[in-house]
């Protein structure tokens, strides 16, 4: 009996402290989520929104799509190609991120052997997030744009005739500005799981003759598979509802599926940029869940 009444109290003790951060959690994240829902299932008119539930946001961000997946040679819909859009600048970043990342993150973690040199290092990387986002990306105008410094050192070295036009505002700056904003995110997460590698490991794999390519292969890189999979989520995650990023250094041409919800609201949209929201949330979750499925973060943490 007091055997029982010992596991009551513990357990009314655990709800009792997990109580206040589960109230934040359902204020400031399950709450606004539900509105969103609720919200892209109401009926708006040029002058009101109705609250009746209705899937007419949803047929018309989807409308034509049927058509361009059946037809051959057809094609994608606005919204289809939207999110291949957004896609593809996801996976290119993240692709970058992980290639830059990784290696940075081996820099830090096996040849640099001074703690204090990693700390200060660590706070070089950390720099650029001092200021925000837009000041950013805005300093990269002078150095890529028609007349920046980068195509007045191509003509003075004679390597093109003409300033190069796809440096700025394209699909090349688009990718630059986001692998500039989130590498950070990648870092940290692989570097953290780096220096959990017990280095006896690596002693042993050149004791058996493994060159250090063949020891990043296959010792550091399967034991870092968590912080890649934790930097992937971030990165993926961000770049997926970024908007400014896209419309600053796209020049306001390249669509995003964060972009598309922007102008959706600012024109009072709101039930549409409900329903995009929406399906983007659905999307990231999905790839969240796949990225997941590789490795148990659980058990790893």
């Amino acid at each position: 009996m007091n055997r029982t009444a010992s596991t009551a109290r513990h357990a009314v003790s655990a709800w009792l402290q997990a109580a206040p951060l589960a109230a934040v959690f359902a204020v400031f994240f399950v709450l606004p989520l539900a509105l969103v829902g609720m919200v892209s299932l109401w009926q708006a008119t040029e002058y009101e929104l109705i609250p009746a539930i209705s899937l007419d946001s949803y047929r018309a961000i989807f409308e034509g799509c049927g058509a361009s997946l059946v037809t051959p040679g057809q094609d994608l819909c606005v919204t289809l190609g939207t999110y291949a859009s957004t896609l593809k600048f996801g996976l290119l970043t993240w692709a970058i991120t992980a290639v830059l990342g990784f290696a940075i993150a081996w820099f830090l973690a096996f040849h640099v052997k001074s703690q204090g040199l990693q700390t200060l290092l660590f706070i070089v990387c950390t720099v650029p997030f001092w200021t925000s986002n837009v000041i950013r990306m805005i300093s990269w105008v002078p150095l890529l744009g028609r007349h920046g410094l980068v195509n007045q050192c191509l003509l003075a070295l004679g390597v093109v005739e003409q300033p190069v036009e796809w440096l700025l505002f394209s699909d090349f700056s688009v990718v630059l500005a986001f692998v500039h904003l989130y590498t950070m995110f990648m870092i940290v997460p692989i570097f953290n799981a780096m220096m959990r590698i017990d280095r006896s490991l690596l002693e042993a794999a050149r004791d058996n003759g493994a060159s250090p390519w063949q020891t990043m292969w296959h010792v550091v890189l399967p034991l870092s598979r968590t912080g890649i999979i934790i930097g992937s989520i971030f990165v993926l995650a961000l770049v997926m509802g970024d908007f400014v990023t896209v419309g600053v250094m796209g020049g306001q041409q390249i669509a995003s599926i964060g972009k598309v919800i922007q102008v959706q609201t600012s024109y009072l949209q709101f039930p549409l940029a409900a329903a995009n929201a929406v399906i983007l949330l659905a999307v990231v979750l999905m790839m969240i869940v796949a990225l997941m499925r590789l490795v148990n973060l659980r058990k790893e943490l």
